[in-house]
């Protein structure tokens, strides 16, 4: 299955949360969308229930598909000083996509993700066209030259409101930004219940 190109704001309805950042469709609507989302007497979710809808909500974020999902969280779980949860959110923050959308070079993940597959981001001086490319600790990431000008990065860095995290930082003469560390849970600003994950795999 391909990645999802409906509204957005469904996504954030089926999930009751923005998860896009902030949505005034779901201030307005904030029931699940459908004929029947505005049922109150719509069935509890059980506990698999609550499992699944938090990894579809955390797949959904990073814009993953299944198998990657799963590959990632494989990965996880060699790592050393990290719990499995900590480490797979770890590695889904360092891909290179997210690492471009947290870098404000594109206001969206899709958009970021467009960009390196579109081959307008390098990775230490290498044109690099993989989204799910793990950056690691000291690696840079940049627009390439010729791509500098582009009105979707320069209306992006423009737009940019918040600051970039604080384990990646960047320099707006070189259009530069490297991560500085691997982020720790604490450092991660998505709103997702990772041990519900762990435990949705653990079954």
């Amino acid at each position: 299955m391909g990645h999802f190109t409906g509204p957005r704001s469904k996504l954030a309805r089926r999930f009751g949360e923005p998860i896009f950042g902030p949505d005034k469709v779901l201030d307005n609507r904030p029931n699940p969308p459908g004929q029947h989302g505005a049922n109150k007497k719509r069935k509890k979710l059980s506990e698999y229930g609550v499992q699944l809808r938090e990894k579809q909500k955390a797949k959904t974020i990073y814009g993953m598909r299944e198998g990657q999902f799963r590959l990632f969280f494989d990965r996880a779980k060699a790592r050393e000083g990290f719990t499995k949860g900590d480490a797979f959110l770890a590695l889904c923050e360092c891909r290179l996509d997210n690492i471009v959308y947290r870098l404000g070079l594109s206001p969206t993940r899709p958009g970021a993700r467009q960009l390196v597959t579109h081959r307008h981001v390098t990775v230490n001086g290498q044109i690099c066209n993989v989204p799910s490319r793990v950056i690691k600790p000291g690696e840079v990431v940049s627009v390439k030259e010729k791509s500098r000008d582009l009105v979707a990065v320069q209306d992006s860095l423009k737009s940019h409101k918040s600051p970039v995290v604080n384990w990646l930082s960047w320099d707006d003469a070189t259009m530069q930004g490297s991560l500085l560390s691997v982020p720790m849970r604490a450092e991660i600003p998505e709103n997702i219940e990772i041990q519900l994950i762990v435990e949705f795999f653990s079954r």
